[in-house]
């Protein structure tokens, strides 16, 4: 069994999620989100930009103060943008309540990191996981893409160091691996050691 999945309804149950607009972060009807909110399940979905996870920050740290009872993080993004998986990797060190991280369809990019940095991570079988680096934005003058470049690869070091401590794997591996583009499936990622487990669930 994956431990924190799926999430338990006897869990501490904070009064509300955040405020935010009325469909939320997922464009999910605000009665869903209060009810998974309750739960203390966290969900990510399609590219995880700035906006994003600066929403999935403020739940964390929400239900993190609500008691230190597990927090199941299910996530499904395909793509990020380096600081927005940088701030959520930073934010889930931070924590004291576990973060249970599932895996419930493609993880791409930056935003392996996230779920490498949880304090468990599962996937279903016909996960998929993609390796790559943070796309750059090219637009500006010489002075802000030199700014831009710079400040890109400070984070990425810090990334791929993260993503070392994570897996086990070598900085030098990891740093070949993204710009491969390498792409895993769940057990060629649980042997890597970007997660602990498949679900028992999707077996």
């Amino acid at each position: 069994m994956i431990p924190g999945w799926p999430p338990n309804p006897g869990r501490p149950r904070p009064k509300s999620r955040p405020p935010g607009d009325p469909l939320g972060q997922q464009g999910l009807p605000e009665w869903l989100q209060e009810r998974l909110f309750a739960r203390r399940l966290v969900l990510l979905s399609g590219y995880l930009d700035d906006a994003a996870a600066t929403r999935a920050v403020a739940e964390l740290l929400t239900l993190d103060a609500a008691g230190d009872e597990p927090i199941d993080l299910s996530l499904n993004c395909p793509d990020s943008t380096l600081e927005a998986a940088v701030m959520l990797m930073d934010t889930l060190e931070l924590l004291r309540a576990p973060v249970h991280a599932l895996c419930l369809g493609e993880v791409g990019g930056p935003a392996v990191g996230v779920l490498a940095t949880a304090r468990s991570r599962a996937a279903t079988r016909n996960a998929r996981f993609r390796l790559a680096l943070p796309r750059i934005e090219v637009a500006g003058t010489p002075e802000q893409l030199a700014e831009r470049s710079q400040r890109q690869q400070q984070l990425l070091e810090r990334f791929q160091s993260a993503l070392a401590r994570a897996t086990g794997q070598p900085v030098a591996v990891i740093a070949r691996d993204l710009a491969a583009g390498r792409v895993l499936d769940a057990a060629e990622a649980l042997r890597y050691g970007l997660i602990d487990g498949v679900s028992p669930a999707a077996r």
